[in-house]
């Protein structure tokens, strides 16, 4: 199959702006026919429409969940899904045999699934019974709201909210509190990162994952990057990609 008309999902401007310039960059010549921003405006549009060739559909919009869209109207085409979700999610995906790609989307991936998409030999679409498997896996979770740690020859407990940033040193994790102290985590930043509300907390790079309530400034840095200051701790260089950016940016903005 050859992809020429491309219907995107998604409420977040710079996510659908980065998405459109990838996929301009590596098919010069598919049309965007459209940018649909919620799920009531997925259900018109496809009531309304022909089919395009293929659809790129973020998993949660601001006035719900997308799967809501397949109660209301079909979409007979194939569906790459976008999603911020964790591991647990993308196992469900793999299961259903339905492509995705994660947040921040790179462009190697999305080569791969365009390539899987044009490998088709006829169009498909996606079952009821495989998006309510879907919820299934994919459904609010608790995330960690503190760690029992050890202290001297017994335990102590550290709240999540007593927690400035955390940081990678020498294959160790840190927890750095507001208070000025630091405390030694028995687990990877890749680990944290699916365990805090993304909500509170943002993986900003290989090194740190950090606290909203701990930004003091956010500057321009170069190359497009920006610099995050911390609030009581300066001297800490904390960078965000130009990749990164309009999505710490929405993040700070939500």
């Amino acid at each position: 199959m050859k992809v020429n008309k491309i219907v995107l999902i998604e409420d977040e401007k710079p996510n659908s702006d980065r998405l459109k310039r990838l996929l301009i960059s590596l098919r010069p010549k598919v049309e965007i026919v459209t940018t649909l921003v919620s799920v009531q405006d997925a259900i018109i549009w496809f009531t309304q429409n022909e089919m395009p060739d293929l659809v790129m559909m973020d998993v949660r919009l601001a006035d719900g969940n997308s799967f809501e869209i397949f109660n209301q109207t079909q979409i007979k085409c194939p569906i790459i899904f976008t999603t911020a979700y964790d591991e647990y999610a993308v196992k469900a995906f793999k299961y259903n045999s339905i492509d995705y790609l994660l947040k921040p989307i790179e462009k190697d991936e999305l080569l791969g699934a365009l390539n899987k998409f044009e490998s088709l030999t006829q169009p498909t679409h996606i079952q009821t019974s495989s998006i309510q498997d879907l919820l299934s896996f994919i459904q609010p979770k608790e995330y960690r709201s503190r760690f029992l740690l050890p202290y001297r020859d017994s335990y102590k407990t550290v709240l999540i909210n007593e927690i400035a940033f955390f940081y990678s040193e020498l294959n160790i994790t840190y927890a750095k509190l507001f208070t000025g102290g630091k405390e030694i985590i028995p687990q990877t930043l890749e680990n944290l990162e699916l365990q805090l509300n993304p909500k509170d907390f943002f993986r900003t790079n290989r090194k740190y994952i950090v606290n909203i309530n701990a930004i003091q400034k956010v500057h321009n840095h170069f190359n497009g990057k920006l610099k995050v200051e911390l609030k009581n701790n300066p001297q800490e260089e904390v960078l965000i990609s130009r990749e990164k950016k309009p999505l710490f940016k929405t993040w700070m903005d939500y």
